[in-house]
């Protein structure tokens, strides 16, 4: 699949992370929306994915302190490798920046996902806007 990965502060890509997330964590699974936006965006870095039409297909984010996040992808974009992308890039640039670690906190069902990329759960299972979720780490 061709895929665009954007990277850019808030105010650069606000308009198309706020959209796809809105259909992911608010609409389908039900997170308040005053809880989805919060004061990490306008500091964090944010990464959108383009399919080949220019459409946003999904979304990210590196905070100033290494933890990923928002990481979201629409429905009939999963299972194809889009959310690899956009992982893969917020991992790059997170080296980049000479980040010797990175943390984020995964819906259990994507513990899987997170962890093909090194990342190790630590602790027990926490719900977070009624969906249980576990820290996770990885160390570069």
């Amino acid at each position: 699949m061709e895929l665009k990965i954007e990277k850019g502060d808030w105010k650069e890509m606000e308009h198309p992370a706020v959209r796809v997330r809105f259909m992911v964590f608010v609409a389908e699974q039900k997170v308040p929306k005053e809880e989805e936006i919060d004061a990490l965006d306008p500091v964090s870095t944010h990464y959108v994915a383009r399919d080949h039409n220019g459409m946003v297909v999904a979304c990210g984010r590196l905070t100033p302190d290494g933890h990923v996040g928002r990481l979201a992808v629409l429905k009939p974009y999963r299972g194809r490798g889009v959310g690899a992308r956009v992982l893969e890039a917020i991992l790059e640039d997170a080296k980049a920046c000479g980040l010797k670690e990175v943390a984020l906190k995964a819906q259990t069902h994507a513990r899987g996902f997170y962890e093909k990329y090194g990342f190790k759960a630590e602790g027990g299972v926490f719900d977070e806007c009624g969906i249980a979720h576990i820290r996770m780490r990885l160390v570069f």
